[in-house]
């Protein structure tokens, strides 16, 4: 039997990034505007940090908290456990880690389940913040959609 070709984790997110479509933190904010604006459009942006990161370094407004243990779970609403959290196919899906790295990989995830327009923050919430873009405090706990 052959040995099993190992891949790193620097190939997994490779491979991730290859499928995406990534989004600046500047061109989130002009979409986060714009739909804000327009009052329509389906961008969801859904943070996947801890709730201690949230807490410690605050939220972009209007972004969902899921932890990336569910996510797929909670995203899909074949799953069974998608509790008002289902997205369509057609949403645009925006997911936020801390640097960038995991939510890459839950991007290439949801589109593996079929979310084509799934994609994450260059540089997470960290490059967000570099950009001077506006941070909130995340809702008090037991307010959130987090598990």
């Amino acid at each position: 039997m052959p040995e099993p070709q190992r891949k790193t984790v620097h190939d997994l997110l490779a491979e991730a990034r290859a499928g995406l479509d990534r989004i600046s933190p500047a061109e989130l904010s002009v979409l986060l505007g714009a739909v804000a604006s327009a009052g329509t459009g389906r961008l969801r942006v859904i943070d996947i940090r801890s709730r201690d990161q949230r807490e410690a370094n605050g939220i972009i407004e209007g972004s969902e908290p899921i932890d990336p243990l569910v996510l797929e779970w909670r995203i899909d609403g074949a799953s069974g456990f998608a509790e008002g959290t289902a997205a369509d196919f057609d949403d645009r899906l925006v997911i936020v880690c801390n640097e960038g790295y995991s939510s890459s990989l839950a991007a290439a995830r949801l589109q593996d389940l079929g979310f084509g327009n799934a994609t994450d923050l260059d540089g997470g919430m960290a490059g967000w913040k570099s950009h001077g873009l506006p941070v909130i405090p995340p809702p008090a706990a037991g307010a959130e959609t987090a598990g």
